[in-house]
């Protein structure tokens, strides 16, 4: 059964500083890395209790590892259902009590019960202008439209691919020699971007706290 958000309104305070993140990876880690370097300010708001994984041997977990951040990880080949790997994340996770969920360069779809355990709290990145070029070639898929600019989202993760509330977009312009290299170049210059955005939007979250109201991400006031 998908799942379906159980209010179009819901309302997140800033939780006690620092926030507690958790972070979910599966490969290099530049996105795990930006953050962890974020939090050695106590100014930002918040500290990555965990880092989790669905593989092992990754840089991202060498990441963790070497700022002493607990690490844990859930491959799905070692689950007979993909239902079962989604508790066990679940679980896993909600063990180190994170307010917010952060999937730096994941590349697993979330089930229904980590979305509802976490709704609302779990922020992803695209290196597109969503909605626009959606899924897992999004650079790819914008140069091959023939478009001038792209950019990147942060944007709250809901139960389809990439379609959650927009929290946060920056713009790269595209090159003509983007077009000759593949995107390579635009890649980097967009994940430069990218890592930027998602510091930036993190903290905000962490130290204000954020309303969702239907696709709009809006600070929290006092007065709401």
């Amino acid at each position: 059964m998908a799942y379906a958000p159980t209010a179009p309104h819901l309302d997140f305070a800033a939780p006690p500083s620092p926030a507690r993140l958790v972070v979910l990876v599966s490969g290099s880690g530049t996105n795990l890395q930006a953050l962890i370097d974020a939090c050695a300010d106590p100014a930002y708001g918040a500290t990555i209790v965990a880092v989790g994984a669905d593989r092992d041997g990754i840089a991202g977990l060498e990441r963790a590892a070497k700022a002493g951040i607990p690490t844990y990880v859930h491959r799905v080949k070692d689950f007979p259902e993909r239902t079962e790997w989604d508790a066990a994340l679940t679980g896993t996770t909600a063990a180190y009590a994170p307010d917010l969920v952060v999937t730096a360069g994941f590349m697993k779809i979330l089930g229904g019960g980590f979305m509802r355990r976490f709704e609302g709290r779990i922020i992803n990145t695209h290196p597109a202008l969503l909605p626009s070029f959606p899924g897992a070639h999004g650079v790819r898929d914008a140069l091959a439209y023939g478009v001038k600019v792209t950019g990147c989202t942060v944007h709250l993760v809901d139960d389809g691919v990439d379609t959650g509330p927009i929290i946060a977009q920056g713009v790269v312009e595209v090159t003509d020699a983007d077009h000759e290299d593949g995107g390579d170049a635009l890649h980097e210059r967009i994940k430069s971007v990218e890592r930027t955005l998602l510091v930036d939007a993190v903290g905000r979250l962490a130290r204000e706290g954020h309303s969702v109201h239907g696709r709009r991400v809006l600070p929290l006031t006092p007065h709401q």
